[in-house]
């Protein structure tokens, strides 16, 4: 029995002894391998462990281990570092757009779209934050609502790029941020493929399997990126409704022409309605010149004039539309009433028109006129001004807060949501867009008032200051205000009584009960406006320039 027992032993010592031997040439054999090549990044992690158990007795790490990362492969890594540096260009660009809302720098101004480059570059920075936030947690969500973005401004493109109009409102600074902004979505869904590529590599090859579960935290993350680019979705949609409008817009024609002012840089509006008559001296009688108040000035102020040349009060009316307003493209940052003035005047000589001028303006556009006007003095024979605005008030207008204001809804302008709106639901016309009602929700025309806002207390006030300075003493003025607004402003009451004393030659000065801001707005304004206009005229013809 005994002899029996150390047989079995020695044969199981000599079992162990032939295992340890093969698991001694086993690791040799590895450490042999090892020493043949360089570890990559696709070699095991940890080598198998003969002591261990199954579930890891072959050397698979637990799915829940740090070490199971996507960031093992150096390919994942450089898809992170390229879309952090994608990134800091995007914020670089976006700072540049927002410096040249309100300073132009030279090659960043866009002639007719106010905010849209801004908000393109706005949403890829949003869309490339969005993917680093979550990086190593890609989902299938994300890659769709990535993909539709990424449509959606590739239409977006093709609109811009294809409509002549667009494209020259949009210019350079617009094409290249919608280019950018469709190459970062579609660079975005690239990554997130690759890294959920490289995630399931990783686990397969430190885990034994491809891991299909979530964590809470990993579902909540899905769900955060799915919401955020949700939203990113919803304002794609609203840029594309947006420039689908704009693009009918740009089909509706015009009177008269557009003409490149400021050395090039964009173009202003400018027609004229009537034939020019002569006294019996051929010399021509002078030409009423309209300058708009707060909207653009074909929406209703155009029209009592169009029934004077009717009746036969006048002969013949020019108007245009200030940078911004109407069919004239926005100008450079900053803007002020001086240089519209400048800008009527090139307008006019590259139309070939010489005067002599009526200037007949309203609200914000009487302090155009007057710089005009005292930098024409030759060519202006009388002044008329509805309702306008006092110099000593531009505070108002440029408040702070009002500029912040406008600046807010300059950025939210590209979405277009009330145009959209109106559009669907609202029977809304492309003219209602583009001068009338709904013209005033445009990025065009939002970056217009807050250009105004800017330099109200600053360029403009100084201009017009001057402008009164050396104003003909001589040239007749009507004055025609608000009773409504005089009623209830104090100040606004006393400005309007300055006003009538800007030349010595006042024709009359007349205050509409019940008339609005826009006094042409009531019979009894209109009737005025009329009579008064006719007087000017006369009192014009009388003056010491025009020979009878």
């Amino acid at each position: 029995m005994s002899g029996l027992f150390t047989r079995n032993n020695k044969k199981d010592d000599q079992e162990d002894q032939h295992n340890n031997t093969a698991e001694n040439g086993s690791t040799s054999n590895m450490a042999r391998d090892s020493a043949e090549h360089e570890p990559t990044e696709r070699d095991r992690l940890l080598p198998a462990d003969p002591h261990r158990r199954p579930p890891h007795a072959d050397g698979y790490l637990d799915p829940d281990d740090p070490a199971v990362s996507p960031y093992n492969l150096w390919t994942v890594r450089a898809v992170r570092y390229i879309t952090i540096f994608f990134a800091y260009l995007t914020v670089v660009w976006w700072i540049l757009l927002f410096v040249s809302i309100f300073v132009s720098p030279p090659g960043l101004h866009t002639r007719g779209s106010g905010f849209t480059d801004f908000s393109f570059t706005t949403l890829t920075l949003g869309v490339l934050l969005c993917s680093l936030l979550f990086f190593s947690a890609p989902s299938m969500a994300m890659r769709v609502c990535q993909g539709i973005i990424a449509v959606l401004l590739l239409v977006d493109m093709i609109i811009i790029v294809s409509i002549a109009r667009l494209r020259a409102e949009e210019g350079p600074p617009g094409i290249a941020s919608v280019v950018w902004a469709t190459l970062m979505c579609m660079w975005c869904v690239t990554t997130d493929r690759i890294v959920a590529s490289g995630k399931r590599e990783e686990e397969e090859r430190l885990t034994g399997r491809a891991e299909t579960r979530r964590t809470l935290s990993g579902w909540l993350g899905v769900l955060l990126a799915t919401v955020i680019l949700v939203v990113y979705i919803v304002i794609a949609f609203f840029l594309t409704a947006t420039l689908i409008i704009r693009a009918r817009d740009a089909s509706l024609t015009y009177d008269g022409n557009r003409y490149f002012v400021d050395d090039g840089k964009y173009k202003v509006h400018l027609a004229c309605v009537g034939n020019v008559t002569e006294d019996k001296n051929g010399n021509p009688y002078p030409t009423v010149l309209l300058e708009g108040g707060e909207s653009a000035l074909e929406y209703d102020f155009e029209y009592w004039v169009w029934s004077a040349i009717e009746n036969g009060t006048i002969s013949r009316y020019c108007y245009w539309d200030r940078p911004g307003y109407g069919w004239s493209d926005n100008a450079p940052s900053p803007h002020s009433a001086g240089m519209s003035a400048e800008n009527l005047a090139t307008a006019l000589a590259l139309k070939g028109e010489e005067g002599p001028w009526i200037l007949v303006s309203a609200g914000y556009g009487s302090l155009v006129s007057r710089i005009f006007s005292a930098r024409n003095l030759r060519n202006v024979r009388g002044i008329m001004m509805i309702d306008p605005m006092h110099e000593d008030l531009l505070y108002r207008i440029g408040n702070p807060w009002i500029g912040l204001r406008r600046w807010g809804w300059g950025i939210l302008s590209p979405l277009g949501v009330q145009r959209v709106i109106g559009a669907v639901f609202k029977a809304r016309t492309r003219e209602d867009r583009v001068y009338g009602e709904d013209a005033k929700y445009t990025g065009k025309y939002v970056k217009a008032k807050l250009q105004e806002s800017l330099v109200a207390t600053s360029l403009t006030k100084s201009e017009v200051a001057t402008a009164r300075t050396i104003e003909s003493p001589d040239t007749p003025l009507v004055v025609i205000s608000s009773g409504v607004r005089m009623a209830n402003d104090e100040d606004w009451a006393r400005k309007q009584s300055d006003l009538t004393k800007i030349t010595d030659n006042l024709v009359s000065w007349d205050v509409v009960n019940k008339a609005p801001h826009e006094v042409w707005h009531t019979y009894d304004g209109r009737r005025i406006m009329e009579k008064r206009l006719k007087e000017l005229i006369k009192a014009a013809r009388k003056s010491k320039d025009v020979v009878e």
